[in-house]
């Protein structure tokens, strides 16, 4: 079935502004109705409930969605990590006008909550000095909840990505069972998936219209409840997926009787009984539908919670219907009621994008979170603030499909890039208002740093296409891969009066820019502060083709670049890769051979990643299913891929140990899994060997340099009755970075004692 054009959507800026546009954006949205009447405010008409501190930042949820609706003229309050023990602070601001808005922050409560290991988390990096235990589990639910306490009759819509992920029956690996949709479980009126400007627009200008939020069943990027009897649900043509092994579509043989009509699609309304009229072809033929009345219906919640075969083939129907030029509607039955995902929202297109970006954020935390001082960057420092502070966003969305990574699922595939003068505008902006900015801009990027303006050449290729990737298993010939636009705004950045440096901090896709040496040239001798972090995830091809990732040898191309590039600029420059441990189809060999490729070229990491069944990840599914949703499903044995599954905190253990094979604390559990896998010739003192056969006394912990969640072992007494070992700290002036095998970086002091510049210190 062929994509029909996606009529264009409505612009952000296109509606007739609230009547309350005549009050003029605030100095930061208000958190109090103290602030409220000094805006001259009697009340909210949306208020935003939310499990992270307010930062009126771009890059937080709650400033990015208070601002835009702000900008169409209504008032927006924001209650941001309230006390959910009782419904009092959620009438802080009074009664909105309009609706709730509840979220639960920039990540996944629980994710945020708890380490892959499901152990609680001491610290929350959206928290005023990090303090830990500000929201709650599943934080949509509980705030949702709370609402509706607080003030029964309003309206509630629940987005954020806690929302988005959970938009569907999906796997919960906290409670290792699949939950309903979240929409579902809170009860909410709305659920709003991805980024939510377009959607939440739409949805705040209707019910200012006072059309009924049951009406509002036809905005993309929504998730909302039917009844059976519901009369909105009329003239929709259903597709059954709910089962697998069927051969492809059976249409059903036409009854010479039944009535023909080439221009209607569903039956006629004064006529309820009268057989669907179904359009054909001068060939005979069936003419399916347009998609844009189309639904697939997935197999029901009560279902796919007991059945793993189905839960994967209902995840491969979800991620074949992401794409907004062709995505079908999908409809999952939760009891009595349909559940219905209406397609994904229409991406924003560069002006919108400047709009969001250009809107009056004060690029600060709200000054409720100051110190003593006034200051936040004491007591009161919220680190999630403090690690985007002198950043700028430049795109978003992500055409990488990696199957452990949620992106896709929350912001798309589709590039969705703002204009370079928007960005150089940011930097002004940041230079001469920021307070503590001192010429460094610490990232130009997004989801990933070296894709913006990165897309299809064809735009009707691109709104025809299904495929989860376009990179994998290697670069579309459709794919634009030109670096030039980055570059050009690089080096205007770079240009700019009182920008001293520009580095790039977020993760670089490296099969992408060795399309470009240029690209990886102007990166390696001006953007890169000595490190820079790269994720390969892995070496064997297993597990790499589970998380459609390229193969090591592209990384090999991409490090050979870069050390040519660094050697060029005569700069001394390193790569930081990062790994997974324990991801679905990594065999116990795998992480063995991954341990081998670390030695091998010096590599001793510091942090580990374990893999984390994030809710709806195409690897969750694999998690929970044991099978290959990539690769079509099938409950006969011969069909489809099973996927080595790596359960139980043993195996777990092992395959983090791998990682750390230079910890002596894994040693014992290295050595006994060598043996058993028939390699104990990686066991001895050599240096071709993995570990040694010795055995130094050691605490039996783990005790990482950067993260507060580490749970060591109690201290091992020491032979004689001396003290117990303490866990290596770094001397002053050493950077900690995920590999300690790395020289550290030259600090300001280690230069004046006569370092010279650019040179690694000596250890």
């Amino acid at each position: 079935m062929s994509a029909l054009p996606v009529a264009p959507p409505k612009a952000l800026t296109a509606y007739r502004p609230f009547w309350a546009k005549r009050f003029g954006p605030a100095p930061f949205l208000p958190m109090s109705r103290q602030e409220m009447e000094q805006l001259g405010w009697d009340s909210c008409d949306i208020i935003i409930v939310t499990g992270d501190a307010y930062v009126d930042h771009a890059s937080f949820g709650m400033a990015v969605i208070g601002r835009t609706l702000e900008a169409q003229g209504f008032r927006v309050g924001i209650i941001a990590q309230p006390d959910w023990n009782s419904a009092d602070a959620f009438k802080a601001l009074g009664k909105p006008n309009l609706f709730f808005g509840v979220a639960a922050g920039n990540m996944d409560s629980m994710i945020n909550r708890y380490t892959a290991d499901r152990k609680i988390r001491s610290d929350d990096a959206y928290t005023p000095g990090g303090q830990g235990g500000k929201r709650p589990d599943r934080a949509t639910l509980v705030y949702t909840q709370r609402c509706q306490e607080a003030f029964k009759d309003v309206p509630i819509v629940i987005g954020g990505i806690e929302a988005s992920l959970r938009r569907i029956a999906h796997y919960d690996y906290w409670q290792d069972k699949v939950r309903r949709s979240v929409l579902v479980d809170s009860k909410a009126d709305l659920l709003v998936y991805g980024n939510a400007e377009r959607a939440i627009i739409e949805i705040a200008h209707r019910l200012a219209r006072r059309e009924p939020i049951e009406c509002l069943t036809d905005v993309r990027g929504t998730a909302f409840m039917r009844r059976d009897d519901d009369p909105s649900a009329d003239g929709w043509f259903e597709l059954d997926s709910t089962e697998v092994d069927r051969p492809g579509r059976v249409d059903e043989l036409i009854s010479p009787y039944q009535i023909i009509d080439e221009k209607s699609t569903c039956a006629s309304n004064d006529e309820p009984d009268a057989p669907k009229p179904i359009k054909i072809h001068k060939t005979g033929r069936i003419a399916m539908p347009p998609r844009e009345r189309t639904v697939v219906r997935l197999p029901a919640y009560e279902v796919v919670k007991s059945d793993p075969v189905l839960y994967a083939h209902a995840n491969r129907v979800l991620h074949l219907e992401t794409n907004p030029g062709n995505a079908r509607a999908l409809v999952q039955r939760h009891g009595e009621r349909d559940l219905w995902i209406n397609p994904p929202p229409i991406p924003l297109s560069t002006p919108e994008m400047d709009h969001v970006f250009d809107l009056p954020y004060a690029r600060a935390p709200h000054p409720s979170y100051a110190d003593e001082n006034g200051s936040h960057d004491g007591a009161t420092k919220i680190p999630a603030w403090e690690m985007i502070r002198f950043s700028v966003n430049i795109m978003r969305g992500c055409f990488g499909g990696c199957t452990f990574c949620s992106i896709t699922e929350h912001e798309g595939r589709i590039i969705q890039s703002r204009s370079e003068d928007s960005v150089i505008r940011e930097i002004e902006e940041m230079r001469d208002k920021v307070k503590g900015f001192t010429g460094i801009v610490s990232d130009l990027g997004g989801p990933t740093a070296n894709m913006y303006r990165i897309g299809c050449k064809s735009p009707e290729i691109e709104a025809a296409c299904r495929k989860p990737s376009c990179v994998y298993p290697g670069i579309c010939p459709n794919l634009n891969t030109s670096h030039d636009p980055l570059i050009k705004m690089y080096r205007r950045a770079r240009a700019l009066p009182g920008v001293k440096k520009i580095l790039i901090g977020s993760g670089l896709r490296y099969d992408l820019a060795v399309q470009s040496p240029e690209y990886v040239k102007e990166l390696v001798t001006h953007h890169v502060g000595g490190y820079l972090k790269i994720a390969p995830e892995h070496t064997e091809n297993g597990p790499l083709s589970k998380m459609m990732k390229p193969g090591i040898g592209t990384y090999d191309r991409f490090k050979q670049m870069f050390e040519a590039a660094s050697a060029a600029a005569g700069k001394k420059q390193y790569l930081i890769p990062y790994f997974i441990a324990a991801h679905p189809g990594t065999s116990d060999e795998d992480m063995m051979n991954l341990a081998v490729w670390l030695k091998k070229n010096g590599f001793r990491a510091d942090q580990v990643q374990t893999f984390y069944p994030s809710p709806m990840a195409t690897a969750t599914a694999m998690y929970h299913s044991g099978r290959n949703p990539l690769k079509g499903i099938s409950r006969d044995e011969t069909r489809g891929e099973k996927v080595d599954i790596v359960r139980g905190e043993r195996r777990r253990r092992l395959h983090k140990a791998f990682l750390r094979y230079h910890d002596a604390n894994n040693w014992p559990l290295l050595r006994e899994a060598l043996k058993a896998m028939g390699r104990a010739d990686l066991i001895g003192n050599g240096k071709h060997h993995l570990i040694p056969s010795y055995q130094p006394v050691t605490d039996g912990s783990y005790e990482s340099a950067r993260r507060k969640n580490s749970t060591g072992a109690k201290p091992a007494p020491q032979p004689g009755g001396s003290s117990p070992m303490k866990p290596a700290t770094p001397r002053k002036g050493q950077v900690l970075t995920q590999h300690t095998g790395l020289p550290p970086r030259v600090t300001g002091a280690a230069r004046a004692a006569g370092a010279r510049p650019g040179k690694p210190g000596k250890r």
